[in-house]
């Protein structure tokens, strides 16, 4: 997932709710921009980001310029153990002890900021505004096992890894699975 480091909105991108569903091919430019995805892959997400959002308790934030564009977004629904994410991640978070995370936590399923917006604090905000808005003590995610703008964003919000070399079919790189309580911290 790719995040800005710290530092405060851009003045260009206003932060709110995201009719995502209906925007989902932007919201898929976004991602392919910032995560480097194929034109295949962008086919298969739609469909696990539009199925993934009929869930009632899903919410999106987006991050748009003052002419409409999306720029960033985030979203994420409640975790449930019989989801695929959470069916792959067990084991991995049972071996290291963790495996209660999966219980009463919000899932961030994808946050992803476009490279010409970050380190201007719109990954920031969205993730804490979304987990604000939130009824559970914990927020749960995954995110590429390697160094990165968005490791960092992640432990500076208080997320700490959980399991590692975390391995999801079909994905060429390992991942971290990340876990924070709720609310995230903020930078003093």
């Amino acid at each position: 997932m790719a995040a800005p480091a710290e530092g405060p909105p851009a003045p260009d991108a206003e932060i709110g709710p995201v009719d995502l569903a209906a925007r989902v091919d932007e919201a898929l430019h976004v991602q392919a921009a910032a995560f480097g995805l194929s034109q295949d892959e962008i086919e298969v997400r739609r469909h696990i980001v539009l199925r993934h959002l009929e869930h009632p308790r899903a919410r999106a934030l987006g991050a748009t310029t003052p002419d409409g564009r999306l720029v960033g977004f985030v979203y994420g629904l409640p975790n449930d153990r019989a989801q695929w994410w959470s069916t792959v991640v067990e084991p991995y978070l049972r071996a290291t002890g963790t495996d209660g995370w999966l219980d009463d936590s919000f899932v961030i399923t994808e946050l992803h900021v476009l490279p010409g917006h970050q380190q201007r604090g719109i990954g920031r905000t969205l993730i804490t505004t979304i987990t604000d808005a939130v009824d559970h003590p914990r927020s749960i995610l995954s995110a590429i096992d390697k160094e990165s703008p968005a490791r960092a964003l992640y432990r500076s919000l208080g997320y700490r890894d959980l399991a590692r070399q975390v391995v999801f079919p079909s994905a060429p790189q390992p991942y971290a699975v990340m876990g924070a309580p709720l609310p995230l911290l903020r930078p003093s």
